[in-house]
């Protein structure tokens, strides 16, 4: 049985993904500290169904934490990594950029420390969209520069890109870095703005439409992230790249690759698709653009599909139903 250490693992995507992976067979070593950014009540509900299966091995802390991530790598030996945890949200980062620094970049610095000493086979870190910032070119490709992020969330995670190359360089790990497009589904994130506009809307509250609702995202559900995470696990960077659109290093084994729908969605479709699955109609206060936030992002999907051939399938509006009828279970409505 092989070894998959999971960092975030009660996380909105690490749940879904640590469930995939117990279901193929891997034994999973989950990390998670439940912090208290959204609901711990929420994480726990989703660890509680984590350790239930017995190859799951759940380990309780932070990543910053000294020599914690050097301990789980030495007892476990991981076979792969996905690094998952990290402090979410780019409005949370004006307001806290301190949780940032400690969890994102010394977190981030612990796991790769830990990976030179322990070497997996394969270690897959997450990113952002957020890090394409200003960029205005459309679709977004891995091989645009990305130096003007928009938020100090982003700018961490340019930063774990760019350490985790100098490792892959000097140290021969095999890297892949995904950057997510606004991931949505069950079990999500309360701080997410279709989690906020679902509850507002069944409580019959206004809900707060930024940019006059002139924005769109390449919304991605869940399950599909999920098929394209485990694809790219199995394909670690090598030496020959896969086109002229792959994002490879000439000097490392190391690659970065979106995970996006590819479509992206207007906004107000997005909200519709809200008011749809409830059965009512939200009301809308319409105000201005956030600070740290874009009007738009759009993933090119070609490495994606070269590397893996997955291909994003779910609907908006089925998406977003599946949602709503978790919400509505899971909160007793």
């Amino acid at each position: 049985m092989q070894t998959v250490l999971v960092t975030g693992s009660a996380g909105f995507i690490g749940y879904h993904l640590s469930l995939r992976l117990l279901d193929a067979g891997w034994r999973v070593i989950g990390l998670d500290s439940l912090n208290a950014y959204y609901d711990p009540a929420l994480k726990q509900h989703r660890l509680d169904q984590l350790v239930t299966h017995e190859a799951y091995v759940p380990v309780h802390g932070k990543l910053e934490q000294p020599g914690l991530l050097m301990e789980v790598f030495a007892e476990h030996r991981p076979d792969r990594v996905v690094h998952l945890a990290a402090q979410a949200g780019v409005r949370h980062s004006i307001d806290a950029p301190r949780d940032y620094l400690e969890a994102n970049l010394i977190g981030a610095f612990e796991l790769i420390e830990a990976a030179r000493a322990y070497p997996p086979e394969h270690m897959l870190m997450a990113s952002t969209s957020s890090a394409y910032g200003a960029n205005t070119q459309m679709p977004y490709r891995e091989t645009d520069k990305v130096d003007t992020q928009m938020s100090f969330y982003a700018a961490t995670k340019k930063a774990n890109e760019a350490m985790a190359h100098s490792y892959a360089h000097l140290y021969g790990l095999p890297i892949t870095m995904f950057r997510f497009f606004t991931v949505y589904g069950p079990w999500g994130r309360p701080d997410m703005a279709y989690f906020k506009f679902t509850r507002a809307i069944l409580k019959g509250e206004a809900i707060d439409v930024y940019n006059n609702g002139e924005m769109r995202r390449d919304f991605t559900y869940i399950d599909d992230l999920v098929t394209a995470i485990l694809g790219l696990a199995e394909c670690p960077p090598g030496e020959v790249p896969v086109g002229d659109h792959d994002s490879l290093s000439p000097v490392a084994p190391f690659r970065v690759v979106n995970i996006g729908a590819s479509q992206p969605v207007a906004l107000m479709d997005f909200i519709g698709a809200i008011e749809k699955a409830i059965g009512r109609e939200a009301r809308k206060n319409m105000m201005g653009m956030q600070p740290g936030d874009v009007p738009a992002t759009w993933a090119e999907t070609q490495l994606l599909r070269d590397l893996t051939g997955v291909e994003m399938t779910t609907e908006v509006e089925t998406g977003v139903k599946r949602f709503v009828d978790w919400y509505r279970s899971y909160y007793g409505l």
